[in-house]
């Protein structure tokens, strides 16, 4: 064979190669799921419970604040107090959080008001008093858009074993109707995409942590320097976890998800999420570059479809299309699973919410490419390789 020939077949046996990773990681995420999400597990007794600290960082209000901040006065959890941090005295969130706190006043709650710069990361800068002044040991941190059931606190304590220092809620969304096609469309990626990372990624010990809501100890983050560190970066919780497993901690995926709850939702908004959190993922751990496209259904199909013509004399096209129906059938899966319960819309909503995420996959990374300005809340940043962010 010619050195071309030679090429072609390597080229062609590491494509096959990695479609079969792919294969074996969404077993692996399904089987896993099975397993982890959605268990019962044993309740301490109540002098066995520790306290916890739940830092809420505010910026603004939507439809849907008050009802997710009512959730955590609802908490069903004998040791807990809540900090709320909001940046400027004029935000409209305060409002709500001093309603919340006259209604509920047996609840142990603060609300501190200004940031106190301590690093490039605007949500650090903001959770900094509460995280200060925070009296437990073990501190939740939840953003604004997530609501939490009665028993959610209980089963993250549950999780936190004496050798785990990290439970990591996986972000799910609400049931939201009214929202429309967008909500749908959100609860499809986070159920098949970001589900098969995290469940993949917690199986197999790779760091998957994402900092919507996050039950951590507080010692090995201060013996670390606190929060300073992380916020160099704007994947503060990837750094959090990784602080806190290189103190010899284990992190652990909580058996239920964080359930987002924004009230205003739009396809174009959230693709500018899914851009941005690609420009994240891509500063922090550039070999993604190549390894998440080459995770994505569509691109992978058609690798591995050329590949198994040529190795094996099989027709691309009909390759193809089992690649594709396999996929879209695992994903469903996958969505079931995570979901525990009646889909809340239809299959055929889920179709084509499934074929636009997949189709428009490969575009949206691409754009994550363009520049290195990351835009956050307020504020822009630009990402150094390394993750590490400077203010513009």
């Amino acid at each position: 064979m010619s050195v071309e020939q030679y090429f072609a077949v390597g080229l062609a046996i590491a494509i096959v190669g990695g479609w079969l990773f792919d294969w074996l990681m969404h077993t692996v995420a399904i089987i896993y799921g099975i397993r982890r999400l959605h268990r019962q597990l044993p309740t301490p007794s109540p002098e066995d419970l520790p306290g916890v600290s739940i830092i809420k960082p505010l910026v603004g209000v939507d439809p849907h604040l008050y009802a997710n901040l009512e959730s955590f006065f609802k908490l069903q959890y004998p040791n807990f107090e809540i900090l709320f941090c909001v940046q400027e005295e004029s935000d409209p969130a305060i409002m709500i959080v001093q309603k919340l706190m006259e209604l509920y006043p047996k609840v142990d709650a603060k609300l501190f008001i200004g940031i106190k710069y301590i690093c490039p990361n605007g949500k650090i800068n903001n959770m900094i008093k509460a995280y200060e002044a925070a009296k437990n040991e073990n501190l939740l941190i939840s953003d604004s858009c997530i609501k939490m059931n009665e028993n959610t606190l209980m089963e993250m304590v549950c999780c936190l074993k004496p050798d785990v220092g990290m439970v990591v809620q996986m972000p799910f969304f609400e049931n939201r109707p009214k929202l429309g096609f967008a909500s749908v469309y959100e609860k499809v990626y986070f159920a098949t995409f970001n589900a098969r990372s995290t469940l993949g990624g917690f199986a197999t010990g790779i760091n998957a942590c994402t900092g919507m809501s996050c039950l951590f100890r507080r010692e090995p983050v201060d013996k670390a320097g606190g929060l300073a560190p992380l916020g160099q970066y704007l994947s503060e919780d990837y750094i959090l976890n990784h602080t806190i497993t290189q103190a010899g901690y284990k992190s652990v995926l909580c058996t239920s998800t964080a359930q987002q709850n924004s009230g205003c939702s739009s396809v174009s908004s959230f693709h500018k999420r899914i851009i941005r959190w690609s420009q994240l993922r891509i500063a922090l751990l550039p070999h993604l570059i190549i390894l998440e496209p080459l995770s994505e259904c569509m691109l992978m199909g058609a690798c591995a479809s050329w590949a198994i013509e040529y190795l094996f004399g099989i027709s691309s096209m009909g390759v193809f299309l089992m690649h594709i129906l396999l996929w879209f059938l695992l994903d469903y899966t996958l969505l079931r699973i995570v979901e525990n319960g009646p889909l809340p819309f239809s299959k055929f909503e889920f179709v084509v919410a499934w074929l636009m995420r997949e189709t428009l996959a490969l575009f949206l990374t691409l754009q994550s490419h363009r520049n290195t300005i990351v835009k956050w809340r307020h504020k822009q940043y630009k990402l150094n390789w390394g993750g590490k962010i400077e203010e513009v």
